[in-house]
């Protein structure tokens, strides 16, 4: 079992130009005061980001990786589900840079902010 998997993370879409993936908030994700934990906002940050990336590339000969994710956590989240809904804002041919929003689904608040580089490498 993967971390998506483990965590009941879902994909929506995974294209080139855009990437959606969905989780339901349980007590699993949540740090001990009752709020979902910020690192779930960046494993989604990531996670739809990489989708999106990978999506544009022939993933036999090359894959994008994750080489820097910075998150802001504007609002706390303590039932419900999260769509991090992920664009790129760079599509180079060695780096990708991507935003990615957050929001909580019922409220459409927005949750967090993420902006993920990706470096493209060779598939080993």
């Amino acid at each position: 079992m993967n971390l998506l998997e483990l965590l009941g993370v879902k994909t929506v879409r995974a294209t080139a130009t855009e990437a959606i993936v969905e989780i339901a908030v349980t007590d699993q994700l949540k740090q001990p005061f009752g709020v979902v934990h910020g690192g779930i906002n960046t494993i989604l940050a990531e996670t739809a980001a990489s989708l999106g990336a990978n999506a544009g590339l022939d993933t036999t000969q090359q894959i994008a990786v994750g080489v820097n994710v910075e998150t802001h956590h504007l609002y706390t989240v303590a039932q419900g589900r999260l769509r991090a809904n992920a664009k790129p804002l760079h599509a180079g041919k060695r780096l990708q840079t991507w935003q990615v929003e957050v929001h909580e689904q019922a409220s459409a608040r927005l949750t967090s902010v993420s902006t993920v580089t990706l470096m493209i490498t060779a598939r080993q």
